[in-house]
């Protein structure tokens, strides 16, 4: 067929796109894919990883702390040994017991293998929130009864109470360089750092807002820690002194974290977002959202899950892939054995294989088929192709569709004939599009054709006349928003007038 014959498909329009920078940091968030969502009964309040091998993680939620498999992100384990509602389940470094607090002001140790509980102290009266670790045989916990208590796990004691804050303590963290240093986080705006040899507080910061978790550098000389939509940074070795503050989040910020390297500072909130800064500088590199407010966050040690717990109960775990698991199985595949003879695989065999540099590569060519659209604009039924590209949804195919018919002087005849039903989609779609400033100077020409070439059916069919009533006024919304916008231009020209005047007279003085 010679190229004066041959049909050439309806081109379709190509706008600039905004430049979008796929930073490393980008790109290595966004390798943490396959997230997979698990409803509990109750907002998820707290997620910790054990620092054992395979780094299970353990999450409260209601009446109940369930473990999960991080190689299999399933429950492994469920505790439901509670006579209120669950907090802070943490792991102990071995992985053999589990601490956990509740409502009723019971802290409780389990074993992990057989779920037993291992020890009992309830010397809180009022919920327990924050437990913790501070060695294989000591556990430290903040309640709502303002104190801070420590406990021995052999003999089962008291070994402190802290008491400093006036409102509840809500978090804390365990200094990694020196177990007798402990910090806690209190709805009094203060984070207070205690030595428990001596039951003192050895140095008191005040956050501004109530304080919602606190976090300490492995070296213990920085902490981190959040209230109100205000994340900031303290320098235990200065006294204590705040050396960074940053808002980033729209909301309250419930949920702080770091990467298995402690270079990357994650923070949950309200907003439905987790942040992740760099802490050279607690600059934003990366941003999640999330489907409902994030309440609490943990990343595994060797950074491959991001577990994020919500408000409304969903549990979100995102792992990524693990290479060496990849190569075990690319490995496993090769050595499979050869497929025997007259089998379905024997007949398929080879056909994922790839050609090396010697092979000599037949390349077949397929010519593409037409769209529907092309197929009716081949055969001239430029009423047919404008359905068939309406049908097809996407506004760019259908901008170029109606221009490609206005070129052929088609687009009267695409427009005209058209029953109620046939008509509705036309104007469905001029309603939407018809103030896109892509869009706009095209659409507002065939709106005008419309209205032209069935003015004197109007006021017959109710959804007709109601789809271009709203076109009507989606209209003129759109000049009273076009003017209010040249005012807006004129008083700046104004403004910067004036002051290109005055900078000009301050200058001539």
């Amino acid at each position: 067929m010679s190229e004066l014959t041959e049909y050439k498909k309806v081109a379709v329009k190509r706008f600039p796109r905004l430049s979008q920078r796929a930073t490393a940091e980008t790109r290595y968030w966004r390798k943490f894919k396959f997230p997979i969502t698990v409803k509990e009964y109750g907002a998820i309040s707290s997620i910790s990883f054990c620092n054992a091998k395979p780094h299970d993680f353990a999450i409260s939620s209601s009446t109940r702390v369930q473990v999960f498999a991080a190689n299999t992100n399933k429950v492994k384990k469920t505790v439901s040994r509670f006579k209120d509602v669950a907090h802070s389940p943490h792991i102990r470094d071995d992985g053999k017991l589990m601490v956990a607090g509740d409502d009723s002001g019971l802290v409780q140790i389990f074993s992990m293998s057989s779920r037993e509980v291992f020890r009992q102290f309830s010397t809180h009266i009022r919920p327990v929130r924050w437990t913790r670790f501070a060695s294989f045989t000591g556990v430290v916990t903040g309640s709502d009864d303002m104190t801070v208590r420590g406990f021995d796990i052999p003999s089962g004691e008291e070994t402190f109470c802290l008491k400093g804050h006036s409102d509840y303590v809500r978090c804390g963290a365990v200094n990694p360089a020196s177990n007798d240093l402990v910090l806690s986080g209190s709805y009094d705006h203060t984070v207070k750092l205690w030595d428990t040899r001596t039951s003192e507080c050895s140095m008191t910061m005040d956050h501004g807002a109530p304080v919602e978790d606190v976090l300490m550098f492995p070296g213990g000389g920085m902490v981190v820690s959040c209230g109100g939509n205000t994340i900031k940074v303290w320098d235990m070795l200065m006294g204590g002194r705040m050396v960074h503050s940053f808002s980033n989040h729209q909301k309250t910020v419930t949920s702080l974290g770091f990467d298995g390297s402690s270079n990357r500072l994650l923070s949950g909130s309200l907003d439905h977002h987790v942040k992740i800064y760099d802490v050279k500088n607690y600059k934003v590199v990366h941003s999640i959202k999330y489907s409902a407010p994030v309440m609490s966050l943990a990343m595994s040690p060797e950074d491959t899950h991001l577990v994020v717990g919500m408000a409304d109960g969903t549990l979100s775990i995102r792992h990524k892939p693990n290479k060496s698991i990849t190569n075990k199985g690319l490995a496993g595949d090769k050595a499979k054995k050869a497929p025997r003879g007259g089998t379905q695989q024997y007949f398929k065999r080879g056909q994922d294989t790839k050609a090396s540099e010697d092979d000599f590569r037949v390349e077949v060519r397929r010519k593409k088929g037409l769209a529907e659209y092309d197929v009716f604009m081949k055969k001239f039924q430029y009423g047919l192709a404008l359905d068939a590209a309406l049908v097809h949804g996407r506004p760019v195919i259908i901008v170029s569709l109606i221009e490609e018919l206005a070129h052929r002087d088609g687009l009267k005849i695409a427009i005209s004939g058209r029953d109620e039903a046939a008509l509705t989609p036309l104007l469905v779609f001029l309603l939407k599009h018809v103030n896109n400033p892509r869009y706009s100077s095209l659409l507002i020409e065939v709106t005008n054709m419309v209205l032209d070439v069935y003015a004197r059916v109007l006021g017959k069919s109710q959804a007709i006349d109601e789809l271009v009533l709203k076109l009507r006024n989606k209209v003129h919304q759109e000049l009273e928003f076009q003017k209010r916008l040249m005012e807006l231009s004129g008083a700046f020209e104004l403004i910067l007038a004036g002051g290109d005047a005055e900078s000009r007279a301050a200058k001539a003085v």
